[in-house]
């Protein structure tokens, strides 16, 4: 059997988000806790791949080799906390340029599942806005809420008979996919 794989998004959930958009790798600031659950993932043999929404590209903010210095930073916080990322997805899209990777659509967590050939059924897609969570349930993942980021804002959405699980933040959610996997 293969290793579990966990799907995060980055802005909200790994870093904190900003409503001018992470232009540039100083403006990454990881969560509090988040590298080190990441961390616990991985070094519990689980896969860790990230599935981002990228329209500062597509909105002209920044450019792809800017965003790659951003991911650079970001996977070498994880490695110095003892972490990996198996793999980093985004959609560098404007969000009215009509393409299929921009969550809500599923478009990103497919092209994961091709890359790892396998269903994303049982695979937590940890978020903190709808989109992410309506990603999840189009691709056949189990969508998880962290209330980092916008997460409070989207719990406040969700309907009153969800069975969407909701964590305080990353590190809460990894604490109860690794006990689920004990």
């Amino acid at each position: 059997m293969s290793s579990p794989l966990a799907i995060l998004d980055r802005d909200g959930v790994i870093n904190f988000d900003s409503d001018a958009f992470i232009k540039s790798p100083d403006e990454w600031l990881p969560i509090p806790g988040s590298l080190e659950a990441i961390a616990r993932l991985h070094q519990a043999g689980w896969r860790v791949v990230v599935a981002s929404n990228q329209s500062g590209i597509g909105r002209g903010l920044m450019d792809e080799d800017a965003l790659e210095a951003i991911h650079r930073r970001m996977e070498q916080a994880v490695t110095a906390a003892g972490g990996h990322f198996d793999g980093i997805y985004y959609c560098p899209h404007h969000p009215d340029e009509g393409c299929k990777c921009r969550k809500p659509l599923p478009g990103l967590l497919e092209a994961i599942a091709t890359h790892f050939d396998m269903s994303l059924e049982n695979v937590p897609v940890i978020g903190d806005s709808a989109r992410d969570l309506e990603a999840a349930d189009a691709a056949g993942a189990n969508p998880v809420l962290v209330l980092t980021g916008n997460g409070q804002k989207t719990r406040a959405g969700l309907p009153g008979d969800s069975t969407i699980p909701v964590y305080a933040d990353l590190s809460a959610a990894v604490d109860n996919l690794l006990a689920a996997d004990q």
